[in-house]
């Protein structure tokens, strides 16, 4: 039997863990979970978020014959009041050998469905999880991480991007050098973090400020660094070419080899402002900078 490179696999709450004020690890386990296929990293992956009563719409979302994009459209067909809300997270430590993922969640109160649901989680509730299959020959996807040989990096990102920062940094060779930023609501969000000896991470709390400001500040702080260290390098106009208008919110090529390497993720107007800025500004081969507009101040994911 072949297999997608995507299927939804059932599990439910094993462990609960309050990392900060705002962030709590839910650790989940499934036997399906086995086939969980990914290295970690900035992996993206859905969750199908269950009615009060732990129920779900099936629209065959655990018909391993058919493929994510037929039973999705099935599901935007629902009325709404069928349609369990599904939301994009990140996998902050996969362990198939286990049986369990652990994703990290931002929790903002409960208007929004997945923090409303994580806050109020207890073990052995349900939740439905949209993942890469590690049967499957195909290429799954998800993975924005793709540095090639960059010899220098910037990560930088706010609370939404912190569980894909953690990972990845933790990826990172002892060897490694560059410079992470990620901006948090509070000092209290600072979570504990592995980084080789050459990349300085900077936890920046947000308090009572605008969301972004200070992650803005942050980067560009860097660039003025970078600056006096580059000031005789040389980039040809084809690579800080943009594509005309400024509504692209994501773009992740594969990077040049050698030189440096951006990651950006978060809210998108911030994040696209800060993509601009490396390339525009500080001459930055654009394709060597990868960034995401994870969610948009003011609209709600789509569901």
């Amino acid at each position: 039997m072949s297999h997608h490179p995507y299927r939804t696999f059932r599990t439910t709450v094993a462990r609960i863990i309050a990392l900060s004020p705002h962030f709590t690890r839910i650790t989940l386990q499934g036997d399906d979970l086995e086939h969980f296929g990914t290295d970690g990293l900035d992996q993206r992956i859905k969750l199908i978020i269950p009615f009060a009563d732990g129920s779900i719409t099936d629209v065959g979302q655990f018909d391993e014959s058919q493929s994510m994009t037929e039973w999705y459209r099935r599901w935007r067909a629902l009325p709404d009041e069928q349609r369990n809300p599904i939301r994009t997270y990140t996998i902050r430590s996969p362990r198939p050998q286990a049986r369990e993922i652990d994703v990290d969640f931002v929790l903002h109160g409960t208007e929004g469905p997945a923090s409303a649901w994580a806050t109020a989680a207890r073990v052995g509730d349900p939740l439905f999880v949209v993942g890469p299959d590690s049967r499957s020959e195909e290429q799954g996807g998800g993975i924005e991480w793709r540095p090639g040989a960059a010899t220098s990096v910037l990560i930088a990102g706010d609370e939404t991007a912190t569980p894909a920062i953690c990972s990845i940094v933790e990826s990172l060779p002892a060897d490694a050098v560059g410079e992470v930023c990620i901006e948090v609501p509070t000092e209290a969000d600072a979570l504990a973090i592995s980084a080789p000896s050459g990349v300085n991470v900077r936890w920046l709390a947000r308090g009572s400020g605008a969301h972004g400001v200070r992650l803005s500040a942050a980067v560009h702080e860097w660039g003025l660094r970078r600056a006096a260290a580059h000031r005789d390098a040389a980039v040809s106009e084809a690579a800080l070419a943009e594509p005309e208008g400024d509504e692209i919110l994501w773009e992740v090529p594969d990077a040049v080899d050698g030189g440096e390497y951006a990651w950006l993720a978060g809210e998108a107007g911030t994040i696209t402002a800060l993509r601009r800025h490396l390339v525009r500004d500080l001459g930055i081969d654009r394709r060597s900078v990868a960034f995401m507009g994870y969610w948009r101040e003011g609209r709600a994911e789509a569901s």
